[in-house]
C-alpha cells in the first residue's frame, strides 16, 4: 500500500483501510454540515445516515466494484481528516480505460487550507496515472466556488459538460477535467511503500 508525502504539509495519504470506514463517514458527515450547508436543501442533509455512510465505505474499501476503484484518506498524524474516492469514468461520452472520476472528495472543515486537499489529488494523480488513465472528471456544483476554485489552482477546467442533480431542489452542475497523461508522479519524495 502506497502512501504519498507532501513536503509543506504535516501529514500523509494512503489508501483507506476498513478501519477507516467510520472516520471517513464522520468528516462527510462534517462537511456536507459546513461547507455544503449552502448548496444542498437543508433536507437532503437532514438525509444523511452517518451510520449507514460507515456501512458503504466500508463496502467501498473492502469489496470495491473493480481494482480501479479506489478510496483514500488523508492523515494529521493519525486521524483522518480527509477523503476521496475514485472510479473508471462511466459518464457516456467518457472512455472508462482512459478516464477516471473523483467521485467525492472531502477535508473535515476544521481542516481547510493545510495542504490535504493538494496531497489527496496529488495520491488520486499517481495511482490514477499507474492504473493506465489519461484523464480525471469530477462533477462539481456550479455554485460551488472554492472547490471549484481548488481545482482550477490544481489545472482542472470545466469541460463543456453540464448537469441538474436532482437533490430535493434541482443543483446545477459542471464537469471539471485535467490531463494526467504526463505527470510526473515521482516529485522529489513522491510515493513511498
Amino acid at each position: 500500500m502506497a502512501t504519498i508525502e507532501h513536503p509543506r504539509a504535516d501529514g500523509t495519504v494512503r489508501l483507506a483501510r476498513i478501519s477507516d470506514a467510520a472516520s471517513i463517514a464522520r468528516v462527510q458527515a462534517a462537511a456536507l454540515s459546513i461547507s455544503y450547508r449552502d448548496l444542498l436543501p437543508s433536507r437532503a442533509m437532514a438525509r444523511f445516515d452517518e451510520e449507514a455512510a460507515r456501512v458503504a465505505w466500508t463496502t467501498a474499501i473492502s469489496a470495491p466494484p473493480t481494482p480501479k476503484h479506489r478510496v483514500f484518506v488523508a492523515l494529521a498524524k493519525s486521524d483522518v481528516v480527509g477523503f476521496a474516492a475514485t472510479a473508471p469514468g462511466d459518464d457516456d461520452d467518457l472512455d472508462p480505460e482512459a478516464d477516471a472520476e473523483l467521485l467525492i472528495m472531502h477535508i473535515h472543515p476544521e481542516s481547510l487550507r493545510e495542504g490535504h486537499g493538494s496531497r489527496l489529488m496529488h495520491a488520486i494523480a499517481a495511482h490514477a496515472h499507474d492504473d493506465g488513465f489519461a484523464r480525471l472528471v469530477m462533477w462539481v456544483f456550479a455554485a460551488d466556488d472554492a472547490l471549484r476554485g481548488f481545482l482550477h489552482a490544481a489545472g482542472w477546467g470545466p469541460d463543456g459538460s453540464t448537469r441538474d442533480l436532482d437533490t430535493g431542489e434541482l443543483a446545477h452542475q459542471v464537469r471539471m477535467h485535467t490531463s494526467i497523461a504526463d505527470i510526473d508522479v515521482d516529485p522529489g519524495g513522491g510515493l513511498i511503500a
